[in-house]
């Protein structure tokens, strides 16, 4: 695997390092080692899911609080998305910084989400299909979100929002939230 670390420290972009043949391609997507080596979380708590059926289709900009902050592998396995973290850990030099990321089918690119970060993506294509490995349990208690089209975080999506989920049309605006993210975002 090749592993790029993004401008927000412990992001980082992971393409594959296919072998090829008349068969096709064989590459890993996932290594204990190789996370443990570029200091990534190891532990998979979960494995999901996600099928997208209109182009345009919002997701996010989800995160659960410590003590069950996940960590995420996020890979589009089929159609395209572009992805974006928000960095919210307080102590950080990018604090409420963004990357985005287009995940393809095509390119079998990944994106390593660390702990204290908000994610989401937008669907780029009609039947789309996502696939996360979570470091933590799904805990509803913890869970928390950002607006996406909050000002304040200045995010760009591409496409006008065709569907989006009732809870996260309700996110709060970071203003209304930052006292409580930064508190309990805090190590």
């Amino acid at each position: 695997m090749i592993f790029t670390e993004t401008k927000l420290k412990g992001a980082y972009i992971i393409d594959i390092d296919s072998k090829e043949d008349e068969r096709g391609f064989f590459a890993r997507v996932f290594c204990q080692k190789e996370f443990e080596a570029h200091g990534l979380k190891t532990i998979i708590a979960q494995a999901n899911v996600a099928f997208n059926y209109k182009k345009g289709t919002l997701r996010g900009m989800h995160f659960q609080y410590p003590p069950a902050a996940e960590s995420k592998l996020v890979r589009c396995t089929r159609g395209a998305i572009l992805d974006i973290i928000v960095d919210l850990r307080p102590e950080s030099a990018t604090y409420l910084q963004h990357i985005v990321v287009e995940l393809t089918e095509a390119n079998h690119r990944a994106l390593y989400v660390p702990e204290r970060f908000a994610h989401g993506y937008q669907v780029l294509q009609d039947n789309t299909e996502t696939s996360y490995q979570v470091g933590e349990f799904y805990t509803p208690s913890v869970e928390g979100g950002l607006l996406y089209n909050d000002p304040h975080l200045g995010l760009a999506w591409p496409l006008p929002v065709t569907v989006i989920s009732e809870k996260d049309q309700k996110f709060g605006l970071l203003e209304a939230i930052e006292s409580e993210l930064q508190r309990r975002m805090r190590i």
